[in-house]
């Protein structure tokens, strides 16, 4: 790990990827818009996971209407969706491309959090929309077949949608880790950048040795 790292770089090297850089760009947009999107699945999800007021089976039906929608959308949005998770991962490959030290700690952990990110979505978001688009616990099969269904054990309606907008709310923290580990390089480098500019001004104000002697020698 000590060879992969390039302990050389600075944030005032040329090959350094900090937070000014289009990589970092390619990081926080696709972050930022999948948190819009999980932002406006927030009113459906609230009154399942947050409110104490008991959820009508009307509210499930408007939902589910909701979620089927969603999931068979055209597959330009599908593909709009696959791309931005793509720009996210390229732009945290290329800032680990030969990595400072700061890079290493920050977009590291911004990968792992990034990676995370899309297998919740994989494993549970997706899974879930596949069983709600498919009408599966509507089906007659299904139906009789509880507690298992086609070898798994599958949830209940009301179960499987409250585990889905659990997701949608361990994605949204996730994504957030990777937002607050890019603004966290980001002050770093500020703190680097102040500490600098302190350390040059008080350079500047001492004297220096020689003049001192030729103040001393004229008195």
């Amino acid at each position: 790990m000590a060879g992969y790292i390039d302990y050389s770089k600075t944030t005032k090297s040329k090959g350094y990827r900090g937070s000014g850089s289009f990589a970092t760009f390619m990081i926080i947009g696709p972050t930022c818009f999948f948190l819009g999107i999980l932002f406006a699945s927030f009113p459906y999800d609230f009154p399942l996971l947050w409110s104490k007021e008991p959820v009508s089976a009307d509210y499930y039906d408007q939902l589910e209407t909701h979620l089927k929608w969603m999931h068979q959308a055209p597959p330009l949005i599908g593909r709009i969706l696959n791309i931005m998770v793509t720009v996210g991962f390229g732009g945290l490959f290329i800032k680990l491309f030969r990595p400072s030290e700061a890079n290493f700690l920050f977009d590291g952990a911004s990968l792992i959090l990034y990676t995370i990110g899309v297998a919740v979505y994989v494993s549970n978001i997706v899974k879930g929309l596949r069983a709600v688009s498919s009408g599966l616990w509507h089906s007659d099969e299904f139906k009789n077949a509880k507690p298992r269904f086609d070898g798994e054990f599958i949830l209940g309606r009301e179960d499987s949608l409250k585990v889905l907008a659990a997701s949608n709310t361990i994605l949204a923290l996730v994504l957030i880790g990777v937002l607050v580990l890019q603004a966290g390089q980001w002050y770093a480098e500020k703190r680097d950048s102040d500490d600098e500019a302190a350390a040059e001004a008080a350079e500047k104000r001492e004297p220096s040795p020689g003049s001192k002697a030729a103040t001393k020698k004229n008195k």
